[in-house]
């Protein structure tokens, strides 16, 4: 699949082992709490939908996915922080429900940071509604947790 957004063609190639490094260099830049490298490299020795939105050479972002029985679990989903706000997050989106659809997939789900009000506006735009929350899910600043607000997307 490739879209041109922003007068830049980007499409998407699935992560493997030999783009690793550079994804985890990415993730270290985009979060106080990053992912590392094993958990990517788990990902896919998982099988997990991974895959890298790029154009050309260049990643301008990610998303990892997990497939159960009648749903998708999105764990991961980063647009590169030079990227950002140029709806590259949105078109990752369209194509994580159209892989999801595809599997068979009846819902989409998610997790994100209460803090994360940027992403939560984007999740809720794409349809996205909040369904509960998980208290201490996620590691914090000093030691400490932070809760997540659980989302879903009927398919």
């Amino acid at each position: 699949m490739s879209a041109v957004f922003n007068t830049i063609e980007a499409q998407f190639e699935p992560l493997t082992e030999a783009r690793l490094d550079e994804v985890a260099a990415i993730e270290q830049t985009a979060y106080a709490h990053p992912w590392s490298r094993g958990n990517f490299a788990d990902s896919l020795r998982s099988g997990y939908q991974a895959q890298l939105l790029t154009a050309g050479e260049q990643i301008l972002g990610y998303f990892v996915a997990m497939k159960g029985v009648d749903e998708v679990h999105l764990l991961n989903i980063t647009v590169v922080p030079a990227s950002q706000a140029q709806g590259w997050g949105r078109v990752m989106l369209d194509a994580l429900s159209i892989w999801s659809r595809g599997q068979g997939a009846q819902w989409l789900w998610l997790e994100v940071r209460v803090s994360n009000q940027r992403a939560l506006q984007i999740y809720e735009r794409h349809g996205f509604r909040r369904v509960g929350e998980r208290k201490n899910y996620y590691p914090a600043h000093g030691g400490q947790r932070e809760d997540a607000v659980v989302m879903s997307l009927k398919l």
